[in-house]
């Protein structure tokens, strides 16, 4: 059976706070092993200094973004769809003005992957218990109205479930089945932290078959390789690069 449940306690945190002592102070004994400590990043944030001052909003974009996949302008200004310094695809480069500071902004972790890691150990060592933990971030989706929180971190955690090779229900094989396990842990845990709770920390329990080693592949694995990555550009960006490549290729038949 699955249980999912916030922590309640975790006051408003500040650059240089310690989130193990405050997890571990808000749990208590509750946690078990095989656990699962699902934290939003901007919690992890806000302890890493990753605030900067709002009026610096698009420069901060800009710095993050590695590669821009879609500019769209709408009369309440503009949406930038890029890839982060991470390799996450995501509106804004994940710079987020909600639940800040008034007049400040959030970056998203240097490391979401090292951070989740860190906070796994110090968890373990503080309580005792075997836990993971993913750090989340919330995402819009292709194709799909409405956002969901996913993992950008992961600690001790088996981010995905390879049953390729099984069977299914009605025995035929399995080739490509591999959920993402820590994605969908992570949006079982927004169920009950919500966005404007002040709920910041959630424990997954149930799946302790996905807690192991700190030194499990992270978060950072489930970003698909631009190679593979059918989708890589927006519509308009695409059909403008074939429009230019076909220009180009007419220009040179002449």
């Amino acid at each position: 059976m699955l249980q999912v449940w916030a922590l309640e306690g975790i006051p408003e945190v500040v650059a240089g706070d310690d989130l193990v002592a405050l997890i571990a102070q808000s749990a208590g004994d509750t946690l078990a092993d095989g656990d699962i400590v699902v934290v939003t990043s901007k919690i992890v944030s806000k302890a890493e200094g990753r605030s900067v001052d709002a009026d610096d909003r698009e420069d901060a974009i800009t710095r993050e973004t590695v590669r821009v996949v879609a500019t769209r302008e709408h009369p309440g200004g503009r949406t930038r769809i890029v890839q982060n310094r991470l390799g996450m695809v995501s509106a804004a480069a994940g710079v987020d003005a909600s639940n800040t500071p008034e007049g400040t902004i959030l970056l998203l972790p240097v490391d979401p992957d090292a951070s989740a890691r860190a906070l796994a150990a110090g968890l373990r060592e503080a309580l005792g218990v075997h836990v993971g933990v993913i750090v989340t971030d919330t995402l819009g989706r292709a194709w799909r109205e409405g956002q969901t929180d996913a993992a950008i971190g992961a600690g001790g955690v088996h981010v995905f479930e390879d049953l390729r090779g099984g069977t299914d229900a009605e025995g035929r094989p399995l080739v490509v089945t591999m959920p993402c396990a820590a994605d969908e842990i992570a949006s079982a845990a927004d169920l009950v932290k919500g966005k404007a709770a002040r709920l910041p920390v959630a424990v997954v329990r149930g799946r302790a078959d996905l807690v192991g080693d700190l030194d499990l592949p992270g978060a950072r694995t489930i970003v698909r390789p631009l190679e593979r990555d059918m989708f890589r550009l927006g519509t308009l960006e695409a059909y403008a690069d074939g429009f230019a490549a076909g220009a180009a290729s007419s220009a040179q038949k002449d």
